[in-house]
C-alpha cells in the first residue's frame, strides 16, 4: 500500500511543471487555433438557425462563446498535465523561454496564418479523391469480388 501510494506521488508532475505546461498550452498551437475555430462554429451554428431574430442570434453567440471558454479552459488544463507529464522539467524551461522570447511570440502569432495557408494547400490535394481513385484503381478486382 505505501509503495502505490508512493508511486502514485511520483507520477505527479510538480507544480513548476504544472504552470510551465500551462505556459506552453497557452501559448502552443491548440490556443493560435481555438479562436478560429470557435468563431467558424458559432457562425456555422447561427447561419443553421435562420427563423431567429437579431437578439436570439446574439443570444446564440453570448452562449456558445460561454460553453466555448469553459470548454477552451478545460483542454489548456488537459494539455498543460500532458506537457508536465511528458516533457522533463529542463525541457519545460527550455521550450517556455523560448516562447516568451520575441522569436516565440512571433511564431506564436503566426500558427494561425500558417494553419490557414495549408489548410488551402491541402484544399487544392484532394487526398480522398486522388485517395480512392487508386484503391479502385489497384483494387478494382477485390472490389468486384466483393460486391
Amino acid at each position: 500500500m505505501v509503495i502505490a501510494f508512493l508511486l502514485a506521488a511520483a507520477a505527479q508532475p510538480s507544480t513548476e511543471a504544472l504552470r510551465l505546461g500551462r505556459q506552453l498550452a497557452e501559448t502552443g498551437t491548440l490556443a493560435a487555433v481555438l479562436p478560429l475555430v470557435q468563431e467558424k462554429e458559432t457562425e456555422e451554428l447561427v447561419a443553421a438557425h435562420p427563423e431567429l431574430s437579431a437578439a436570439g442570434k446574439d443570444l446564440l453567440r453570448a452562449t456558445a462563446q460561454a460553453v466555448y471558454r469553459q470548454g477552451r479552459d478545460r483542454l489548456m488544463q488537459a494539455e498543460a498535465e500532458s506537457y508536465a507529464r511528458t516533457l522533463p522539467i529542463s525541457d519545460l524551461r527550455a521550450a517556455a523561454a523560448f516562447q516568451n522570447s520575441p522569436s516565440g511570440r512571433r511564431y506564436h502569432a503566426a500558427i494561425p496564418q500558417v494553419i490557414a495557408d495549408t489548410m488551402r494547400q491541402l484544399g487544392k490535394m484532394d487526398f480522398q479523391g486522388r485517395r480512392a481513385g487508386r484503391l479502385l484503381q489497384g483494387n478494382g478486382q477485390a472490389l468486384r469480388q466483393i460486391a
